[in-house]
């Protein structure tokens, strides 16, 4: 079996406050064969070392971003490794393709229950809508964006057992990531994926 080599970027400020990201990456951390790395802890005063995650993005083919979605957007952490580490002539530019056919996914969390990320919700707009940065920087980058990997009501989750399902459910799309076997092409078509409805090849 050809393993696809998959680099996840933790973001959480309040991690010690988590409940529903910290019970993803402990399920991350049981995935063997992947490289795991929480940005704030590698880079607390934010001094990310722009070299080094070149190198590790060149040496990956999925990128995954996991973060609780904060004023609708990503913690600064990640927006702050965006500006430093995706240079033009390397990510973009006529000269910048080191990124080509790499595959960018997301696992999100938000407080807010699904119904709320819609034309008629309380969030007014599709949760699809507020990741359209990251889906054009993706693109930009002549990479392939995939529909996230999504909780909503994270907050709730605690009390009705939406953690540990969730939690159960990253643990294995990253195995499925690295084995090869998760269908990207299914959720081409999909705004989001869950634990759910993961499209795994022979599941």
């Amino acid at each position: 079996m050809i393993l696809a080599k998959l680099l996840v970027y933790y973001a959480h400020p309040g991690n010690k406050y988590s409940h529903a990201n910290k019970a993803m990456v402990d399920a991350a951390q049981k995935v063997k064969d992947i490289t795991f790395v929480d940005l704030l802890a590698e880079y607390p005063r934010h001094n990310i070392n722009v070299e080094r995650e070149q190198e590790r993005l060149v040496e990956h083919d999925v990128i995954l971003f996991q973060f609780p979605l904060f004023w609708y957007s990503t913690p600064s952490i990640i927006k702050e490794w965006q500006d430093l580490v995706l240079e033009h002539g390397f990510a973009y530019g006529s000269e910048g393709t080191a990124l080509t056919s790499k595959t960018m996914m997301l696992a999100i969390t938000a407080a807010g229950p699904v119904e709320a990320y819609s034309t008629e919700g309380f969030q007014n707009f599709p949760l699809r809508t507020f990741l359209t940065p990251l889906e054009q920087t993706a693109r930009l980058c002549h990479m392939t964006f995939a529909a996230p990997y999504v909780l909503h009501s994270s907050l709730k989750a605690q009390s009705d057992g939406g953690i540990a399902d969730h939690a159960a459910g990253y643990g294995q799309l990253l195995t499925a990531i690295r084995d090869n076997t998760y269908d990207f092409a299914a959720t081409m078509d999909k705004d989001i994926v869950t634990h759910a409805d993961l499209p795994i090849k022979g599941a």
